[in-house]
């Protein structure tokens, strides 16, 4: 497989914050009643009335779950999978530095 050298790409403060901010359950408000849906669905029913509920957005602008798709989608190829597996793991001993 040929690869295309990447361009660079600058990512704000921001994002990377909300990235190691990102929480691993969201809170949901229906009918009066909060309940809690995995962070990355696209859509939760209401345990009360059984409405279906839209949680992320359809529009142009992307959110902070789509990088979290597109690095898990990265991920999927198991040598990428690997890569990653092997930077996570020089993470956590740098962190018991």
């Amino acid at each position: 497989m040929k690869y295309k050298k990447s361009e660079r790409v600058w990512v704000d403060s921001e994002i990377i914050e909300a990235i190691k901010l990102f929480p691993v359950e969201k809170e949901i408000e229906h009918c009066g009643n909060k309940f809690v849906v995995q962070p990355f669905e696209f859509h939760a029913e209401c345990p009360t009335c059984r409405i279906k509920i839209r949680l992320r957005s359809s529009s142009a602008f992307y959110e902070i779950e789509d990088v979290f798709d597109a690095v898990f989608i990265w991920m999927a190829c198991p040598e990428k999978f690997e890569l990653a597996k092997q930077r996570r793991q020089k993470l956590i001993e740098s962190e018991k530095e």
